[in-house]
């Protein structure tokens, strides 16, 4: 390992348990201390930690962990259960969010087809928060844990389906045949997988379970493994790792999988917020911040209120349609692979991708103080409200 990659983790991970200790005892979310963190020593803080690009994409297989375990905390049968309660919600809900994202956008005068891009940007909330701030207790075993996972696991397909019309980009313009070559690929890689795990992998599972060193690799191998088939068919590296998790979710191991994954899960996802607070740039904060600050703020009022009216109308009781309404109250993750996607595609200009990760960015803090302080959470700074 060179001596910049270990002093980079030196200062990611010590500086996390120097600040994480000062938020404990300041009564302040974990969450936000990272990307504080990230801010503060970044390559647009002091310059502490430079390749904030290699750390990106490491931090990502936090994200992949988290959809893999999702998967192997998740029944198909519930899955589809929980889909038929969603759809219409996510639907209309995003498509209410995407409409006042496009708005604020042209007002503040951003092209069109910028503004359909922060517009469609708006219409996802954010799967690390949401989950992350869900007692564990109340994700596997409780009503409003299968609805949470359900609206975003809804959203995060059409996340997916945005992707790939960014993806299809060059130069600008968009390639319906690749999209639609995409999209046939889902069908095949849900059908490779059903097959591999009945007739490979839970004979290896049940062959061999007593050795937990095998099982933990065969675990990991498998994850990415399919993670990577499902980039190379050109979906996403998520929707992969999710499929991983939800094809062995029968097997009576699965649990005993999650629980050995977690704490790697972990050490991903604090990569992954430190690296969001030090890829902004804060010298571009000015020319964006009224700007931000009304789609972030539209959001955190917007997103509470619709998603509780929505959820109401399912015939949902009125404290569980708050409750998600709040924790989904944020813009997500999504989002910002959205506007470095369509960046990259020349779709969108460096002012516009930097108001979708402000927004972002200011959701995710204030969304985590909201849920934090007021509803229970594993990372509560109030023991009334810790569950873990």
């Amino acid at each position: 390992m060179s001596e910049t990659v270990f002093q980079s983790f030196f200062l990611i991970f010590t500086g996390s348990a120097i600040i994480a200790s000062m938020a404990i005892f300041g009564r302040q979310p974990l969450l936000v201390a990272y990307i504080t963190l990230g801010a503060l020593i970044g390559p647009y803080g002091l310059g502490w930690v430079q390749d904030v690009h290699l750390l990106s994409e490491i931090s990502e297989i936090g994200i992949i962990f988290l959809l893999f375990l999702l998967g192997l905390d998740l029944q198909p049968k519930s899955l589809l259960r929980a889909f038929r309660k969603v759809t219409v919600v996510t639907l209309i809900s995003s498509l209410i969010f995407a409409s006042a994202g496009y708005l604020i956008a042209r007002l503040f005068d951003f092209t069109t087809t910028e503004s359909l891009i922060i517009g469609a940007a708006m219409m996802f909330s954010s799967t690390i928060i949401g989950i992350k701030l869900l007692p564990t207790t109340i994700l596997h075993h409780r009503h409003i844990g299968e609805m949470m996972i359900g609206l975003l696991l809804m959203q995060d397909f059409l996340a997916i389906f945005v992707l790939l019309v960014l993806l299809s980009g060059d130069g600008g313009q968009i390639n319906i045949t690749q999209i639609g070559i995409t999209l046939l690929a889902l069908p095949l890689l849900i059908l490779f997988a059903w097959g591999f795990v009945r007739w490979v992998l839970l004979k290896l599972i049940a062959k061999f379970d007593q050795m937990g060193e095998y099982i933990f690799l065969l675990a990991i191998g498998w994850c990415m493994g399919l993670s990577e088939l499902a980039e190379v068919l050109g979906l996403s590296r998520e929707i992969g790792a999710f499929l991983a998790g939800i094809t062995i979710a029968s097997s009576p191991i699965s649990q005993h999988i999650a629980l050995t994954l977690k704490p790697l899960r972990d050490f991903f996802l604090i990569m992954f917020f430190f690296s969001l607070g030090a890829g902004f740039n804060l010298g571009l904060l000015p020319e964006i911040a009224l700007a931000a600050a009304t789609l972030g703020v539209a959001m955190l009022i917007l997103k509470p209120v619709i998603f509780r009216v929505l959820l109401e109308r399912q015939s949902e009781r009125k404290v569980l349609a708050w409750d998600l309404g709040f924790r989904l109250g944020q813009i997500s993750e999504f989002s910002l692979l959205i506007a470095y996607v369509a960046f990259n595609a020349s779709l969108i200009g460096v002012m516009a991708s930097h108001l979708i990760q402000a927004a972002a960015i200011l959701t995710f803090l204030v969304s985590s103080y909201i849920v934090t302080f007021n509803f229970p959470n594993p990372i509560a700074v109030s023991e009334k409200l810790r569950r873990n």
